[in-house]
Order: structure tokens, then C-alpha cells, then sequence
């Protein structure tokens, strides 16, 4: 049995999950829509997909598409994602969930009432570290956990500023001003994909933008943001903390690795840097950085990333990493780019596998919350002088 997709938004980053998705058994046709028609007749064209749609809502009136994987700009996700499931249609959707409490409310809401499947494709959940770290939880390798620490480190030279004039247009730097803490699944998810816990309260910083080149620039920016960075210490559930930067500007190669994960427990702690990751108990330290580092599967320089900041092909070029169990992946993927240190993969087939098998996907909606939520809280926190502020939280996945 297989289900038709509509990919809405024809950007840099859904081409390369639209290869992933019209290789899966499990999808029948592919489709495409974009605010930008030519967009999406060019990604339809290159990759043969079944046709484009005119409109967002032309693809939701339509029997042909079952479902919707939303790839647009990352503060518009919470309505389109409403708007699908109010269609009857499973909703994938990149990262993050939603910008505001209200907007993961009614998601969540939504998906209770219509039974449909929603997913958030958060990389870090198939992060090496997160995946290795899940692993060693799950055998109490680290006796007790108490601390862990997640970073999202990428500077705006590294890519992001063509990245923001491609998707942006002429208002381009109005969008690129967006608040570090509104993307922060990347950092808290890594955490929490391996902690099972979730953030109770926060108290976060940011530190005011310098570089006056009209990006984060309150009287520029949408969002009425000049933060560049940021920090957030949360409290969680059952005792114990984390910690997660969110840096746009910082002396540090994001192209080797953007997200970075450390666990501290009783028993034992698990280290990662940009080069080398370490896992340490009492009695020594060994070097894992081998089992963590993924393979590339696409070279930075093959054609189908010539629209690519070449800063920011990295991204969609790595392969697995020897603590990825690819058992369970379609064998139609063998031979195809990969991409974030792994997890496109797993990611797309955790939605195709969801879909027709009518069960939870990894990064659920509850789960999706508890990724997206802590910081749309710290955002605030940092605008209140870092005062400490209570994260609410929806609870666990009802049983599927």
C-alpha cells in the first residue's frame, strides 16, 4: 500500500528530500507546489515528479495528494501544518513545529481530533551522538543522568546569508533578523532524543547583535529581533538540567559539524566536538569519534547542489555513521545521498512507515512539542533580562 505526497515549497532544502521520498516504496506519486511557480516547475522537471499544483490550497483540494511534507520558511509551519490536517491530509513538517504556544496547542489538538499523522523532521534525532547516547541510555551505562548540553552552532557567513537572499528575496535581511531560540530543535531536540525527560522551566540570554550590516537589526527585522546569540539553562522534569547555545555568530567551522551533544552521568559521560567525540567513566576515557562520524555519500561538488551555498552542502552530503542501524531502511536507498549527519534517511522513513502502518512516529506531535516549546520560552526569557520562566508541556503520546 502506498500514499501520494504534495512537497509544498520548492526550496534548497526540499529537492533533496523529495529524491528520498519518491524513492520509498511506501509513496506513489510526488508533487510539488511553491509561492514561486517556476520554482516548482524546475524541481517537478529535474526529478520527474508527477506534476506541480497552481496553490498551497489547490494541492489540499485535490484527491490525488494524501499527504503534505511542508519544506517553507520556518515561521510559517505552524498554519500550513494546520491547514493540512484540516484537509485530511498526514502532515510532515521541517523544523520548527510552530513559533508560538497557541500554534502547538492547536496542532496538537488537531492531530488528537482527526486521528492523522503528524511528524516534525528533526534531524538530531538521528544525530550520531544522540542516537549513540540513546543507545547508552537505555542500558544505564550512565548510571544517573543529571546534565547534558546541545549546540546549534552556525555562523551567518557560513551560508546562511545566501541562504536568506535565496528564500527571502529583496526583504531578505527582515527574515534573516529570525530569533536564534525560535530554531531550537536542533540543540534541545539532540538532548531530549536521547534524555527521556522534557524542560519544565528555563532562564536564557541573548546577546546583542554588532556586525551593523542591517541583519538583526530590531528597526530591519520582522520579528523586532537583534539577538545574534543566545543561551538557555533548563530545568527538567525529575531533577537535573541542560544546557543549548544558539549561536549565528561565533568563530567556530559549522560545515564540520553545526550540532554538537555532551551527557554527564553518575556512572559515566559521553563528550562532542567539532573533530572527536570521547566517552569517559571513572576509570578512563576512549575515543568514539569513529563510531559517530558519518560517510559521505554525495560529493560537495555534484551538480544537483550547484543551487547550494557552497558552505552549506556539507549538510546534504553525509552519509550513515557506524552506529546507525540501517537494517530496518528501504534497500532503495542504499545508493542515495543522505544528508545531516545521517538522519534524511530515517527521517523520511519514520513518516512513510507512520503513515501506513497507522503508528507514532518518532517526532510525534507531543514529542515535537517538547522539541519546539522550550524555546519559544527561553525566547521570551532572554527578552525579560533571563528571568526564569515555567515551560508548559502537553504531555506524553496518547497510545497509538
Amino acid at each position: 500500500m502506498t500514499f501520494s505526497l504534495g512537497i509544498v515549497g520548492a526550496g534548497q532544502f526540499s529537492g533533496q528530500f523529495a529524491t528520498l521520498f519518491q524513492a520509498h516504496p511506501g509513496v506513489g506519486d510526488v508533487y510539488v507546489t511553491d509561492l514561486l511557480p517556476e520554482r516548482a516547475r524546475q524541481l517537478a522537471d529535474a526529478q520527474g515528479l508527477a506534476g506541480t499544483f497552481p496553490s498551497y490550497e489547490a494541492m489540499l483540494e485535490s484527491e490525488a495528494v494524501d499527504a503534505v511534507a511542508v519544506f517553507t520558511q520556518r515561521w510559517t509551519h505552524g498554519p500550513l501544518v494546520l491547514q493540512g490536517l484540516a484537509a485530511g491530509k498526514h502532515v510532515y513538517s521541517a523544523v520548527p513545529m510552530a513559533i508560538t504556544t497557541e500554534e502547538i496547542a492547536a496542532i496538537i489538538e488537531a492531530v488528537r481530533a482527526t486521528g492523522l499523522t503528524y511528524m516534525m523532521g528533526e534531524t538530531s534525532q538521528y544525530n550520531p551522538a544522540t542516537v549513540h547516547a540513546r543507545n547508552q541510555i537505555a542500558e544505564g551505562a550512565f548510571g544517573r543522568l543529571f546534565y547534558a548540553e546541545g549546540d546549534y552552532v552556525h555562523d551567518m557567513d557560513l551560508g546562511f546569508y545566501d541562504a536568506y537572499r535565496y528564500s527571502g528575496g529583496d526583504d531578505w535581511k527582515s527574515t534573516a533578523s529570525y530569533p536564534p531560540l525560535l530554531y531550537p530543535t536542533h540543540s534541545v531536540g539532540g538532548v531530549l532524543g536521547a534524555w527521556q525527560t522534557h524542560a519544565v522551566s528555563v532562564s536564557a540570554i541573548g546577546v546583542v547583535d554588532d556586525r551593523g550590516d542591517g541583519v538583526f537589526d530590531r528597526s530591519v527585522s520582522r520579528f523586532d529581533n537583534d539577538v545574534s546569540n543566545a543561551t538557555a539553562l533548563f530545568e527538567v522534569a525529575g531533577g537535573g538540567s541542560f544546557r543549548t547555545n544558539e549561536f549565528r555568530r561565533v568563530g567556530y567551522p559549522s560545515h564540520i559539524r553545526e550540532s554538537r551533544f555532551r551527557f554527564f552521568g553518575t556512572e559515566a559521560s559521553m563528550e562532542q566536538l567539532a573533530t572527536f567525540a570521547l566517552w569517559q567513566d571513572k576509570n578512563g576515557v576512549k575515543d568514539i569519534s569513529e563510531l559517530l562520524e558519518p560517510k559521505p555519500t554525495l560529493s560537495p561538488d555534484d551538480p544537483s547542489l550547484q543551487h547550494i551555498a557552497p558552505d552549506l552542502r556539507a549538510a546534504f552530503t553525509s552519509g550513515s555513521a557506524p552506529v546507525h542501524d540501517r537494517a530496518r531502511l528501504p534497500r532503495e536507498f542504499d545508493e542515495l545521498h543522505n544528508g545531516h549527519e545521517g538522519s534524511h534517511h530515517f527521517l523520511v522513513d519514520d513518516f512513510v512507515t507512520a503513515v501506513t502502518t497507522r503508528s507514532l512516529p518518532s517526532v510525534n506531535a507531543w514529542v515535537a512539542a517538547r522539541y519546539t516549546l522550550p524555546g519559544i520560552i527561553a525566547h521570551e526569557s532572554a527578552r525579560q533580562g533571563g528571568a526564569r520562566l515555567t515551560i508548559p508541556d502537553f504531555g506524553d503520546a496518547p497510545p497509538a
